[in-house]
């Protein structure tokens, strides 16, 4: 109930901000951290905020893609600082990761 405001409200942000860039911008990171975290409280909940919050149209698209970027800058900043690992090797040691979870063999 309380997650369905949340997203419901990080939706219609996002719809309305397609006035101003900054806006947009700000509206698609907050998209992207609402689906992130999702995923941190429930496989159903994260299931629902992918098929409700995706946005559907090129634009929409465009934009959250943007937001996961951005966002992916600043944790990967933020991990810097830290830990003092450089981006590149938390890079490869997620993609590592994403690749035994799939069941396929690392390159690196």
């Amino acid at each position: 109930p309380g997650e369905t405001v949340v997203a419901e409200t990080v939706a219609a942000e996002t719809m309305a901000a397609a006035a101003a860039p900054g806006e947009t911008m700000a509206a698609a990171m907050q998209l992207a951290i609402a689906l992130l975290t999702a995923g941190l409280d429930s496989p159903e909940l994260e299931a629902w905020a992918v098929t409700a919050l995706t946005p559907h149209d090129a634009d929409g698209l465009g934009n959250f893609m943007a937001g996961l970027h951005v966002v992916s800058e600043l944790l990967l900043h933020e991990l810097h600082e830290a830990t003092g690992e450089p981006p590149e090797a938390t890079l490869q040691r997620l993609a590592i990761l994403a690749e035994h979870r799939r069941g396929t063999p690392s390159a690196g």
